[in-house]
């Protein structure tokens, strides 16, 4: 039976994933939703990769990693520990070797690529960032009144963006990349860039924003059933990652 490993972002917390996991269980298979140490300043790579191993425990067979945003990485270095079926990335930062989480924001353009993309939208790009218009413009009100209702997290992550990624390459596991047209972080065709200079592979979308998991859960889940039936056992690739 197959095992999906959800890996939140930045947020850190399992309950992101609170409206996919019933459904992909309803499918037939198990799920871990993982709780990252987001809330602890000495926290970095090593840690938040022993927090998703931890999870799996003893499972070795048919192991999905699904990995949001910061997620991107975290779940190579668990590729590298456990043996993955396939690695998911969704609305993720794709590291390259050697570079820190702090330093991808400027290495790859991101907030250039998103003036640009609520220009071309002909929306003003807030002068403070608002994470309600940037991340829960399209989630259904009840959830974003759970959300506001569970408050902020403490988290930290200065330990984890200062850290050099330390794989020289990308594992050796069937990886696939699903972005959503929506997303006010992460821009579509900045992320077609990205992936395509970093990984060489092909950008799947669904609609939606950056939080697709809570404002389309259903949608979700079928996509990623999708793209788990479409890897096949000669499915493995080893990508150098490139420069931006």
């Amino acid at each position: 039976m197959p095992t999906y490993v959800l890996i939140p972002g930045a947020d850190g917390r399992a309950w992101f994933w609170h409206r996919l996991a019933p459904l992909l269980r309803e499918r037939g298979h198990e799920v871990i939703a993982v709780d990252l140490p987001a809330t602890d300043p000495a926290a970095g790579l090593e840690a938040y990769a022993a927090a998703v191993t931890t999870a799996i425990g003893d499972r070795r067979t048919d192991l999905i990693l699904v990995a949001q945003s910061l997620g991107g990485f975290t779940a190579p270095l668990v590729a590298e520990r456990v043996p993955v079926a396939l690695m998911i990335l969704l609305n993720a930062m794709v590291p390259r070797p050697g570079e820190s989480a702090g330093e991808w924001w400027g290495n790859t353009g991101q907030a250039e690529a998103r003036a640009e993309q609520y220009a071309r939208e002909g929306r003003e790009l807030p002068a403070e960032f608002d994470p309600v218009e940037a991340f829960f413009h399209d989630v259904p009100a009840d959830v974003v009144e759970q959300a506001m209702a569970m408050g902020e997290p403490a988290v930290h992550v200065d330990t984890l963006f200062s850290e050099r990624w330390p794989l020289a390459a990308w594992p050796s596991v069937p990886t696939r990349f699903l972005q959503a047209r929506d997303d006010r972080i992460f821009p579509l065709e900045f992320q077609r860039r990205v992936v395509g200079k970093r990984l060489g592979i092909p950008l799947d979308e669904i609609p939606g924003g950056h939080l697709v998991a809570l404002s389309r859960p259903e949608e979700l889940a079928g996509r990623l059933e999708e793209l788990r039936a479409s890897v096949d056992e000669q499915d493995v690739s080893h990508t150098e990652i490139t420069t931006t």
